[in-house]
């Protein structure tokens, strides 16, 4: 029962690891998925999938966060590199969420411009899993 409950909390860490490390805080779940593969408790499947819906929850944490500023006239400083790439490639430069220092504003920009918010899951989903199979392949 023990044993159980412990495998369990390691998902439940993973999850946690995936979402926090997708939102405007500072933090990496390869770590996390790494050593979840390397204890052999859970399918190869299903650590990659816990992974994925932690990280993309995250990073549509940021798009419901850039949602909530209202004036998209006001200059998003540290944004501005995010914003050039979502206006010159749209929903696919949401392919590249997981990129650390661009991803996260990514997503809030994503939120900000009030992009679709079903193509934008699909597209940070399919990133972050992509992301999450080429680390465990590895």
């Amino acid at each position: 029962m023990n044993e159980l409950m412990a495998s369990e909390a390691g998902l439940w860490m993973l999850f946690l690891s995936g979402f926090l490390s997708a939102t405007l805080l500072p933090g990496s779940s390869e770590a996390a998925l790494i050593a979840a593969i390397k204890l052999g408790d859970h399918p190869l499947w299903l650590v990659i999938t816990i992974a994925t819906i932690g990280n993309t929850l995250g990073g549509l944490t940021n798009y419901g966060l850039g949602r909530l500023l209202p004036d998209k006239t006001s200059r998003l400083e540290k944004n501005q590199r995010a914003l050039g790439w979502l206006k010159e490639y749209g929903y696919w430069s949401l392919l590249l969420s997981w990129l650390p220092f661009i991803g996260d504003p990514l997503c809030l920009a994503a939120g900000w411009l009030r992009m679709n918010f079903l193509w934008c899951t699909a597209a940070i989903l399919t990133g972050k899993a992509l992301r999450y199979m080429a680390i465990a392949s590895i």
